[in-house]
């Protein structure tokens, strides 16, 4: 199965702060952007989102533009939930807080949040689920930096903890085959 993971493009927050599942808007002139997107995507697939504005944008923008065979919003899809750390800089997060976060991000939550490997179990029971439907029709999934981070290491079975090895810019589109 093919699938286009793409993270969407630049939001209106400020460089350094932890905007997790907060639904957070995208940073004017985007359309060039998705533009560059739609040109490295199949001509036909099935469409699924996170139900964050900044991925149902983009991703309603590509149902739009390619055939679309289905369009689903998936929770499971969200960015990690950073709880009390949302909207804040992350130099405003107190250390007794971010530093045990920080030297094990895998298994300890954010503060009233979720760790890396809650987000990743979610993102397995959504990868699982579209395994088992055995299409053979691409998988354009628009969604977040964690959440490709995750379904990476699904992919390559990469550990948790070298998750951030991969680079994922905004905007980028990475394909993959399953």
């Amino acid at each position: 199965m093919e699938i286009y993971l793409v993270r969407h493009t630049e939001t209106i927050c400020e460089k350094g702060i932890c905007y997790g599942q907060s639904d957070v808007a995208l940073a004017e002139n985007f359309e060039p952007a998705f533009d560059a997107i739609l040109t490295q995507l199949p001509s036909e697939a099935i469409v699924f989102s996170s139900p964050l504005q900044r991925c149902t944008i983009l991703a309603k923008h590509i149902q739009s533009n390619i055939k679309t065979i289905s369009y689903q919003e998936d929770f499971r899809l969200m960015e990690m939930n950073f709880g009390n750390w949302e909207l804040k800089n992350w130099n405003e997060i107190p250390p007794e807080q971010l530093n045990p976060w920080m030297e094990d991000f895998v298994n300890i939550p954010a503060y009233n949040g979720e760790s890396f490997t809650d987000l990743h179990q979610r993102i397995g029971k959504f990868l699982s689920e579209q395994l088992s439907k055995k299409t053979n029709k691409p998988l354009v999934i628009v969604t977040h930096a964690g959440a490709i981070r995750s379904i990476l290491s699904h992919h390559t079975s990469l550990p948790l903890k070298d998750a951030f090895q991969n680079k994922v810019d905004f905007g980028q589109v990475i394909k993959i085959a399953l």
